[in-house]
């Protein structure tokens, strides 16, 4: 198996030290060699078959060094003169050793399926007997993989698909990684290592994606000066939506937790002060312990009551994010920002100076943070124009509602009682559409999904990626981030709503009939035929 694949097969480099780096950065660049004759060529596939046929080691690298030519290049003569010889004489020639897909195979599978690090595939190969499993090896595979891939989807035939835009930045050791996702599909639409995140740097991003046929219906994504800059400039007519996580889930909620530690810290140094009473003996101890021990039980008593109001008052927002109120009738928008205005004006009457700069976070999102109310009334609009009976449509809506809450749900107990009510709310529906419910089910959760609150699925990215970098110490380069888009964007899930699918399946309705390896080799193949003609 050769130690690396880059460019021709007859590359030559004026120095060994960077052959393979200078192919690596440069692409397909090389020099025919003249001073290797026809009878030298068939030298090298001789000597290189007869090694392969005793098992000689080290044989194909002493000729590469000796002709200053690549191991590659070495078992493509091999192979030819193989192939020459059965065409010749029949199949009296014993089969040489040549590259094989099944070490691909396992690399691609360790790396991306197995999330291990190079060196762990490189161990796991060396001990079942696979040769050439070297380090250096390995990570030139992957990176030769990943630079035949593109960062951005292409539409199919140069058409134009329509998708919501889900853009935010992830971060490998400060340097920002671009990322926009379709949030229906879950597929990455594109993945950038970026200098910054700029303004310009996500204009060029977007322009990207629309030269490769893909429209923003809406954008979501979170305040970054970056992204909002950046979204007047290059879609201006394009709606933005507001992170609804990042703008109150983050922010506010972020403090209740706060304020619950400090409550029950609180409440441990009240319990500790009373324990102290006990061991009073004279009277000024005895009162000194007595006042440290109402000091206690007033600071707990403020923190417990502060905790409270700020839980019930986020609650409260919460519960305003709501697109359909319990009878599944559609929210009014104008009512749902009045209500969340009264909520954060009673967080700030609190006067705690870190809350109060959080609420002011909050309602500078507040014109852009209930857009989705916009798009939900289209979609109820289109849902009515397909004669669906309104009783039943409004079970749907309230049970999609259910289904997404039980997703988002992080408690078991939380997660059953949401899909216990999404399941009651199906039964009403069924009972009432009887023979139509699979298909209107189907039609109005399709639609009902265009409704997009957050950017949360990149964190789901962000967690997909996220090992990638860990096992590679964060130093990843485009071409690694290009493979994980492909593995991610072709694979298919096991579990949740999308079991049995592979996002480009969600995103262009095409059924996928080969696995993701084999879609890459497809593409190798395609692009680098002179590649995959060892394994053959």
């Amino acid at each position: 198996m050769p130690e690396s694949k880059f460019g021709s097969l007859e590359s030559h480099k004026l120095t060994r030290e960077n052959q393979t780096s200078d192919m690596m950065l440069r692409g397909n660049k090389f020099v025919r060699r003249h001073d290797l004759t026809p009878s030298i060529r068939l030298y090298i596939a001789f000597m290189a078959l007869t090694t392969s046929a005793i098992g000689a080691w080290g044989k194909i690298t002493a000729l590469s060094r000796q002709f200053m030519i690549s191991r590659t290049f070495v078992y493509m003569l091999a192979n030819t003169l193989h192939e020459t010889s059965l065409t010749v004489f029949g199949n009296n020639v014993s089969e040489p050793t040549v590259v094989e897909k099944m070490p691909y195979h396992y690399i691609l599978s360790l790396r991306l399926e197995g999330r291990c690090s190079i060196e762990t595939i490189s161990t796991i190969m060396k001990r079942f007997g696979i040769d050439n499993a070297s380090v250096g090896s390995i990570s030139q595979y992957l990176i030769y993989f990943g630079y035949l891939l593109p960062n951005t989807l292409s539409t199919v035939s140069n058409e134009i698909q329509i998708v919501v835009f889900l853009s935010d930045e992830i971060f490998s050791k400060g340097t920002p990684i671009l990322v926009t996702v379709d949030p229906i599909s879950s597929a990455i639409l594109r993945i950038e290592l970026a200098g910054s995140r700029k303004a310009k740097d996500w204009k060029k991003h977007w322009k990207c994606l629309e030269k490769n046929g893909y429209y923003a219906a809406y954008l979501v994504c979170d305040e970054g000066k970056g992204l909002c800059t950046a979204k007047e400039e290059a879609l201006p007519d394009v709606v933005r939506q507001s992170d609804t996580y990042h703008a109150i889930a983050h922010r506010i909620g972020h403090w209740v937790g706060i304020l619950e530690n400090a409550a029950y810290k609180a409440i441990q140094t009240e319990a500790d002060c009373f324990k102290k009473l006990d061991s009073a003996r004279s009277d000024s101890v005895i009162k000194k312990r007595i006042d440290e021990f109402e000091m206690a039980e007033r600071i707990a008593n403020e923190k417990i009551e502060l905790y409270e109001i700020v839980k019930f008052l986020y609650k409260c927002l919460i519960d305003e994010l709501r697109v359909f109120d319990d009878n599944g009738k559609l929210r009014d928008r104008k009512d749902a920002e009045a209500t969340i205005q009264i909520g954060l004006d009673l967080i700030e009457t609190l006067g705690n100076a870190k809350l109060t700069e959080a609420v002011k976070k909050v309602e500078r999102t507040l014109p852009t943070l209930l857009n989705y109310f916009d798009v939900a009334k289209d979609v109820i609009g289109s849902l009515e124009k397909l004669g669906i009976d309104q009783e039943a449509l409004r079970a749907l809506c309230l049970a999609w509602q259910w289904n997404k809450a039980e997703i988002k749900a992080k408690k078991a107990k939380r997660s059953q009682y949401c899909a216990s009510n999404e399941q009651f709310c199906l039964e009403f529906a069924e009972g009432s559409l009887q023979e139509d419910y699979d298909n209107v089910k189907e039609q109005a959760y399709k639609k009902l999904d265009n409704i997009v609150q957050s950017s949360a699925l990149v964190e789901c990215i962000n967690s997909i990626i996220r090992p990638y970098l860990n096992s590679s110490k964060n130093h990843i380069s485009q071409q690694a981030l290009n493979l994980i888009m492909f593995y991610h964007n072709n694979r298919r899930y096991r579990a949740g709503k999308r079991k049995g699918q592979t996002p480009m399946e969600i995103l262009t309705g095409k059924s996928q009939e080969k696995d993701w390896i084999e879609l890459l080799f497809d593409i190798v193949e395609q692009k680098d035929p002179s590649f995959l003609s060892f394994s053959e």
